[in-house]
């Protein structure tokens, strides 16, 4: 059966939606590439469904000429100073505010959806906007967070939470804490996944391998300490072997040296094409694991090293006696590791190859879109 799906999501990079628009103009996309949403948007739309989006962050709740991507810095900045000021001032008293989500509900009222889905750190839309949408169209709530409650999680997102019909989640842990919160149904798929299409190894060029090539990449988000200081200490921990760096956000001092540039879409599964080596500790939020970076590195086919969580023993099983990632207990454990692996090419290679048939096999997002489809139709009367 199809449905009316409505998106209602930040945007996190408008320069790279736009650049994906101009490609497509034919049939623009809702997300880019650089976000989860895209491939989300991609499977259902070849299930039949019908979808639209309204952006929370962006005044209009569309895409516009001035939108830019935010950028996470280390200390204090003039942005993080005014949006203090405006985390303090109730979302329900904003006129801004009060203004997007008259906008949800008149968008809502022409699109009829069937389902809304709302994705994860909503700061912006107020319960009772949710309720409404519910009674003037029946619709089905959806909640798909890939973050812990307890860290990043307002009051207004906690306030709705028994509002929602179904709850997605990365994370095992995390969809408890949201059952907790009121919840009425809970699946750790995970949301995360990959796209044949898109995860895969990338042809380089002769400048583009001599640019990127490195024996370990790190493609992804260190600051602020607070959540990803376990990532920090992993890759410093590796600071004596041929080690890059990419990430859109700044970096630590201790690890600035190993910075190569920013990464996002298509970059990252170039970057991880060069190198021998992928590591992926999970950030300090996340216990049960199941990160982005799981199954994208393993679809481009590059042998990856990642902290032993109980979500990546799950999904990243041995397949006919050989494994499909790497995990380790320590930072010594994780040395002694690539250590190994950088030595022993045709066993890395292997990993990396079966990795990339067992995502194939299990872990696409088409995979996710029938899944969650099963569930929709077991909650619509």
């Amino acid at each position: 059966m199809s449905y009316r799906i409505l998106f209602v999501s930040s945007l996190h990079h408008p320069e790279a939606l736009r650049a994906a628009r101009e490609q497509r103009p034919e049939d623009p996309p809702l997300f880019p590439p650089s976000m989860a949403q895209h491939f989300w948007e991609k499977a259902m739309r070849k299930r039949g469904h019908t979808l639209d989006v309204f952006y929370r962050n962006l005044p209009g709740g569309a895409l516009n000429d001035t939108a830019r991507s935010e950028r996470h810095s280390e200390g204090i900045t003039p942005a993080k100073v005014i949006a203090a000021i405006n985390h303090r001032i109730p979302a329900e008293i904003r006129p801004d505010i009060r203004k997007r989500n008259a906008n949800l509900l008149a968008k809502a009222q022409v699109f009829k959806p069937d389902i809304l889905w709302m994705t994860g750190d909503n700061t912006v839309i107020y319960p009772d906007t949710l309720a409404q949408i519910q009674k003037d169209t029946g619709a089905l709530l959806v909640y798909a967070s890939g973050t812990s409650p307890i860290v990043f999680s307002k009051p207004i997102d906690r306030q709705a939470m028994p509002l929602y019909d179904l709850v997605l989640v990365n994370d095992y842990y995390h969809g408890v804490q949201w059952l907790e919160l009121g919840a009425k149904r809970m699946e750790c798929l995970p949301i995360s996944a990959c796209d044949p299409e898109f995860h895969h190894p990338y042809p380089l060029t002769d400048e583009e391998r001599q640019m990127l090539q490195c024996d370990i990449a790190f493609v992804g988000t260190l600051v602020p300490n607070h959540l990803y200081s376990r990532r920090v200490k992993a890759l410093e921990a590796l600071s004596d072997f041929d080690l890059g760096i990419w990430s859109v956000h700044d970096v630590p001092a201790s690890l600035r040296r190993f910075m190569r540039g920013k990464a996002l879409g298509e970059d990252m599964e170039r970057i991880v094409s060069a190198a021998k080596i992928s590591v992926n500790t999970h950030g300090n939020f996340m216990r049960y694991g199941g990160n982005l970076r799981l199954f994208e590195a393993a679809g481009a086919r590059v042998f990856q090293i990642t902290d032993d969580l109980p979500g990546t023993r799950l999904w990243f099983p041995e397949v006919n006696g050989t494994p499909t990632l790497a995990t380790y207990q320590s930072n010594d454990d994780l040395r002694e590791q690539v250590a190994y692996y950088l030595t022993h090419d045709a066993e890395r290679e292997a990993i990396a190859a079966n990795s990339q048939r067992h995502v194939y096999s299990h872990h696409t997002y088409d995979h996710r879109a029938e899944q969650f489809d099963a569930m929709i139709d077991q909650l619509r009367p």
